[in-house]
């Protein structure tokens, strides 16, 4: 037992000291700098959420922090309309075809990915929230290897902060989850994601953030 424990406590401060390690763009995104994507195709979402407009409020949102991020984005109701023409209603519709198919009709040279998994508004007594968790993929419409990932999650708190009453807190709560406007969220996630690609030809910080920090996965309550 005494020998077991000074090599248990190595294990996890091993494991302490990896988890507490900032990764940067370069480390974990080396394809990206590699082919150097100009052109980004962003097809519709996937909605595995029980929000029937958020695919909407992504696209809506998504065009201008990719092009902030020095891409240049494919008009995407331009791309949705041929989908559209050639059979293609959602993402859904879209997820097995390969990358590469998407780089002769459009000139793109990597797809933007999107998976919506919760998109939900929730209500509890005196209190109430809205929760958005996605994920991103860019692929290389190269290789259809995948160049960059990220996770998100964001929890929008739309409880009354408790004056007035518990009633007044039931009705102020119902309210405000009830028109909670999900276009702010849509844009701070997109954001918050966007700021972990490494940057496009378009940004002046373009190939010279290889050793910027990132996080990969982000979770925001507000």
């Amino acid at each position: 037992m005494r020998l077991l424990l000074p090599l248990l406590f190595s294990i996890l401060f091993l494991l302490a000291s990896g988890c507490s390690m900032n990764s940067t763009k370069g480390q974990e995104f080396p394809e990206m700098y590699n082919e150097k994507p100009v052109a980004i195709l962003v097809i519709p979402a996937i909605n595995h959420s029980t929000a029937a407009d958020s695919p909407i409020l992504y696209s809506s949102t998504i065009n201008e922090p990719l092009s902030n991020a020095g891409f240049y984005v494919l008009p995407i109701e331009v791309t949705d309309r041929f989908l559209r023409n050639e059979g293609f209603t959602d993402g859904e519709s879209l997820k097995d075809i390969p990358p590469q198919k998407f780089a002769e009709p459009f000139g793109a040279d990597a797809v933007l990915y999107v998976n919506i998994e919760v998109w939900d508004t929730n209500y509890y007594i005196i209190g109430g929230n809205v929760t958005v968790s996605t994920e991103y993929q860019i692929k290389s419409c190269k290789t259809g290897e995948t160049l960059w990932n990220y996770k998100g999650e964001m929890v929008v708190n739309t409880g009354d902060d408790g004056g007035g009453g518990l009633l007044a807190a039931i009705i102020a709560t119902a309210v405000a989850t009830s028109m909670q406007d999900y276009v702010p969220i849509a844009i701070k996630i997109n954001q918050a994601a966007l700021k972990t690609v490494p940057y496009g030809k378009y940004n002046n910080m373009f190939d010279k953030d290889m050793n910027q920090s990132i996080k990969l996965s982000h979770i925001e309550k507000k």
